[in-house]
């Protein structure tokens, strides 16, 4: 399956690290981080799984659940996560799912076909509370993710939902975004009212509306 932005995400039911999962339920209204590992007691994936957890409370403060997935089961996970919780010097504080079937892997589309069958890519799936698939990036087993950035992102996300306005390269939450190209200029200064510069007619920039 392929999925592409703005489509509805599929729902699935399998068993994690904190029970059975339904995936829907479990997501409620919430946006979620959806991002699979390869096999268990991988070492890119140990730091991996350190870090969301430590920024779990980032996560926390935009309304987002994190879910992590590998295609070892439960017993192996949990043995692993002692081993990341030990040398992370962090608390796994999120689920991992057990999809020992493949079957959550193959709908999602997270088997590369020309990797081992076993190992999942490390893809990296952000969902929003309608279900709707918002990004997905893809890495290489043998890259570390970045997930300041997936944190930039729904910062991106959630606040160009709200506002008609863009945000541009290297956007940091605070600075300024451009202004869509959909409004026309006088529009825009009424909608914003700290003030939009014109670099060009297509190119209009304004303070982040809701700071």
């Amino acid at each position: 399956m392929m999925l592409q932005l703005s489509n509805t995400v599929p729902n699935f039911t399998q068993q994690s690290t904190q029970g059975k999962i339904d995936f829907y339920d479990w997501a409620g209204d919430s946006w979620v981080v959806f991002f699979s590992h390869p096999a268990d007691y991988t070492p890119v994936c140990t730091t991996e799984l350190g870090s969301v957890a430590k920024l779990k409370p980032e996560f926390d403060k935009r309304g987002v659940k994190v879910i992590a997935l590998s295609v070892d089961d439960v017993e192996s996970h949990q043995g692993w996560i002692n081993d990341i919780n030990e040398t992370q010097n962090t608390a796994v504080n999120y689920p991992i799912v057990a999809d020992v079937d493949k079957s959550v892997s193959n709908l999602y589309g997270m088997i590369h076909p020309d990797a081992n069958a076993k190992v999942t890519v490390r893809t990296v799936f952000i969902i929003d509370p309608q279900k709707k698939l918002r990004l997905t990036i893809t890495y290489p087993p043998s890259t570390g993710r970045n997930f300041l950035e997936i944190l930039r992102v729904i910062d991106s996300l959630q606040l160009t939902d709200n506002y008609s306005v863009a945000t541009p390269v290297d956007w940091q939450d605070g600075e300024d975004v451009v202004v869509a190209p959909s409004i026309p200029t006088e529009t825009a200064k009424q909608k914003f009212p700290k003030g939009v510069t014109e670099i060009k007619s297509y190119l209009r920039m304004t303070p982040q509306p809701n700071r």
